[in-house]
């Protein structure tokens, strides 16, 4: 049985359920090894951890408003636990010691990526050279989604090298038989950090534009904490003649299934995602989703004119799509329908069964290149 072990930032919530699954596979002999408890900008609360795991002494630092991690010590933590395989979810520092343990012991090292070719354009050249380094050393890839794999594709990758393991939640709790009851109260729902990356502000601008055109006060329920608390309040009161906003403020995750279901309509404008975990929240509670392109569930779990609208952050052209959904309940129920059934192979199980195989793929492979026996077929 191979020694898989993880080095990854921090315990995301959508992620601890999927290293429970992956511990209790037979094949693998999990160790999660995190570098620290969480980053300063997180309130997750988290799910049950199941797994063997290790925190490092922290060293985070803010550069530019990213947190990178430099923890020389997970050198240690390898030595001790000793795995076949290590699976890095990044480039930061602690990743690079980490990749260096592997290489100085002749183990595998698995790149791991929420990240796309859009996510990842901007990046220097010292940046682009870590990672063509690393890929060209590297016997297989985790990818969270299709874009992650045509970003390996980008750097020369062979497509059965790669696996996925998709970014995901608990479909099952969103569309429990307690919720079937919950009344729709808003026509919108925001969720997320109220940060201008996520464009906060543009949902209220959308909403304004939508009560315009209708000739009716629209809602909306935003759902989320961050540095634009004040100034979206002010925008809300500014348009108090037009829409209702109601500011619930950050929700744990037992909170969400609800706050969605009492929405007809998700709105999503973020301008930078590598994925969206929303999305998926949103679509398991069966709503539309207007998503802007920016996000890589555009396209893979949001699909133009099926359950949801990919559009530009243009406010009258996102307008058009809610309103075309709002006044048409047969059509907005068709979309949430397609949203549920889209979002179904989004889960834990396949998330973990891409680790595992990749895992294994990368094993098997480090072994037959240094004994070259190969195993039966």
């Amino acid at each position: 049985m191979p020694k898989l072990a993880l080095v990854v930032n921090e315990p995301p919530p959508y992620r601890i359920p999927i290293f429970n699954r992956v511990a209790a596979s037979a094949n693998i002999d999990l160790k999660v090894i995190f570098f620290c408890k969480h980053e300063p900008n997180r309130l997750w609360n988290l799910p049950e951890i199941k797994f063997n795991h290790e925190f490092l002494r922290e060293r985070i630092y803010n550069v530019n408003g990213r947190y990178i991690h430099n923890n020389p010590d997970v050198i240690f933590a390898l030595g001790r636990f000793d795995p076949d395989v290590v699976i890095g979810n990044g480039f930061n520092p602690t990743h690079l010691y980490a990749m260096l343990w592997t290489m100085l012991r002749r183990r595998a090292y698995v790149p791991m990526t929420d990240g796309t070719l859009q996510s990842e354009i901007g990046l220097s050249r010292i940046h682009r050279w870590l990672r063509s380094f690393a890929y060209a050393r590297s016997p297989a890839f985790i990818a969270a989604s299709q874009g992650g794999m045509e970003l390996y594709k980008h750097y020369g990758v062979k497509k059965e090298r790669c696996y996925q393991s998709c970014l995901c939640i608990d479909n099952n709790r969103y569309d429990s038989p307690s919720l079937q009851s919950q009344k729709k109260i808003w026509d919108f729902i925001f969720c997320g950090r109220l940060e201008p990356a996520k464009s906060p502000d543009f949902s209220l601008q959308v909403a304004a534009r939508c009560a315009q055109r209708l000739g009716r006060r629209v809602s909306i329920l935003m759902v989320g904490s961050g540095s634009m608390e004040t100034s979206l309040h002010t925008q809300a009161h500014a348009l108090r003649e037009l829409i209702e906003v109601s500011f619930s403020g950050f929700a744990k995750q037992e909170e969400l299934p609800r706050l969605y279901k009492s929405a007809k309509l998700f709105l999503f404008p973020t301008k930078a995602d590598v994925w969206g975990v929303v999305a998926n929240e949103a679509c398991a509670a069966g709503l539309p989703v207007l998503i802007s392109p920016y996000a890589g569930a555009a396209g893979e779990l949001i699909i133009d004119g099926k359950n949801g609208f990919i559009r530009e952050l243009d406010a009258d052209a996102w307008a058009d799509c809610a309103i075309r959904l709002l006044q048409n309940d047969r059509r907005r129920e068709a979309f949430g329908q397609h949203s549920q059934l889209l979002v179904k192979p989004f889960d834990f199980e396949a998330a973990a069964r891409g680790i595992i195989d990749a895992t294994l793929s990368a094993y098997y492979a480090k072994t037959e290149s240094q004994t070259d026996v190969r195993r039966p077929a």
